[in-house]
């Protein structure tokens, strides 16, 4: 399998080559040149697989000519071993035909875990066969950070570099990043915001001369496929829990950076029968406003009570633009070309119709995110995390057929955001056994200010490969 940029003027690669590489050379995010189809016959075969072999089989043709089986078996194997629910992404129903997925059963509590444990393993694998070293650079706005540290920090080939908007992450957060230790662990606090971060990373990409061309750069945020290519696999799972191929599922899903709904996306092109994506926003409302209104535009960012989506920009929806313009990288440069300048797009009315026809979406604010989180628990004794309550929300505004399952993808832990949970009147939840310690926990990090050429001396200072 190859991959292509979205903008057009970069060579196809392969997996492994994509996975060391994140965003292309031309400022375009690589999506498969073709995706592995499945025929009902098939995917009905997988019932009653345990979550990892059913990995096992979607993620397959994406790597097939990087990772032997063997190997992928085992990396996958080892990944899905470290999730503390033997059923690894467990549905809970909390109304008629309505289910809540729960993807925080992961190391860190959030749904990240379920590809960045396998990044890790991958990143380690691939370096280590070809005798190179990575650094890594991300941007968080509170659970990319940890999770990718905790996928890293085993890993003896990656120096890893998290930056996140200093005094804007949750103390939960922010502590299960910054009080594990590793002399390849580094946690910067930079004085701006979630897009601030975002954006020094994509300038660090744009041009590596800080390396002195000693280290790769890696990309461990949703622009890198392999964190798409394994969230797949929990849409699979609770399709085919719920009945597919035999019948069709709609999804609802809290999303800022439009990566994991992407996943969802793929996943119904490679042939689970999904009927309706719900993209669910909280007042930082970009993407709604796209969906709903055809007008994707910049605005003041807002500071809310479900932080992992306060983000201005969704570097993923480029990939769905570039489906959307018939996969022509030409136009999609252009198209991007003209945001950059002028912070606003909007498209064709043919086009936006034909993503209508999938996509439904909803803006939830803090006060009707602590409504949501005190009615469900009325209704049910189910706790939300206030990005699940809008994902429920999202879903009960917009659900086109109750006939059809409707799952929420449960994104965290409640325990991760208890500020909401108080609001709504409910008791703060307790932290789990294994991180019970946690706010006695000694904390790394340093602060820096929103200024690139301090973050590449930083990196230049700290990283084992320079």
């Amino acid at each position: 399998m190859k991959y292509i940029s979205t903008r057009g003027q970069s060579p196809a690669l392969n997996f492994e080559d994509v996975l060391l590489t994140g965003l292309a050379p031309d400022g375009g995010l690589y999506v498969p040149e073709c995706l592995p189809r499945y025929t009902p016959e098939q995917i009905a075969s997988w019932a009653g697989l345990s979550y990892a072999e059913l990995a096992k089989k979607i993620i397959a043709p994406f790597v097939a000519e990087s990772i032997p089986a063997d190997d992928l078996s085992r990396i996958i194997d080892e990944t899905y071993a470290e999730f503390s629910h033997s059923a690894v992404a467990p549905l809970n129903q909390i109304a008629s035909n309505e289910w809540v997925m729960e993807l925080f059963h992961g190391p860190t509590l959030a749904f990240k875990d379920f590809a960045l444990q396998l990044l890790g393993r991958l990143l380690d694998y691939i370096l280590e066969r070809r005798n190179e070293r990575a650094v890594i650079v991300g941007a968080t706005s509170g659970d990319t950070g940890s999770a990718a540290i905790e996928g890293c920090k085993r890993c003896d080939n990656v120096d890893i570099f998290i930056m996140h908007p200093h005094n804007r992450v949750s103390e939960v957060q922010r502590k299960q990043m910054t009080t594990i230790a590793g002399d390849n662990i580094h946690n910067l606090a930079i004085e701006g915001n979630f897009d601030d971060c975002q954006a020094m990373v994509k300038e660090s990409f744009a041009d590596q001369s800080f390396l002195e061309g000693k280290a790769r750069l890696v990309a461990v945020n949703s622009i890198n496929w392999a964190r798409i290519m394994a969230q797949v696999v929990y849409y699979f799972a609770a399709g085919i829990t719920l009945g597919a191929p035999h019948r069709s599922v709609a999804f609802s899903v809290p999303t800022g950076n439009f990566g994991d709904i992407f996943a969802g996306y793929i996943a119904r092109n490679m042939g689970l029968p999904i009927s309706q994506l719900i993209v669910a926003t909280n007042s930082n409302d970009i993407l709604h406003r796209f969906i709903s209104k055809n007008h994707y535009d910049k605005s003041t960012l807002e500071h809310t009570l479900s932080p992992s989506m306060d983000i201005m920009v969704s570097s993923n929806f480029e990939r769905l633009l570039f489906d959307l313009y018939g996969r022509n990288g030409a136009a999609i440069a252009e198209l991007m070309d003209n945001f950059k300048t002028t912070g606003e797009l909007s498209i064709e009315e043919h086009r936006w119709n034909f993503a209508r026809e999938l996509f439904d979406s909803a803006r939830v604010d803090d006060e009707q995110t602590c409504e949501t989180i005190k009615q469900v628990f009325a209704q049910s004794e189910y706790l939300l995390d206030p990005h699940t309550a809008i994902g429920v929300r999202a879903a009960r505004q917009c659900r086109r057929d109750p006939s059809v399952p409707m799952v929420t993808l449960a994104t965290a832990h409640p325990v991760k955001f208890p500020e909401p949970v108080v609001k709504a009147g409910l008791q703060a939840p307790e932290l789990p056994y294994h991180l019970r310690d946690l706010y006695e926990r000694e904390e790394r990090m340093s602060v820096l200010k929103k200024d690139i050429a301090a973050l590449h001396e930083f990196i230049r200072e700290h990283s084992r490969a320079l």
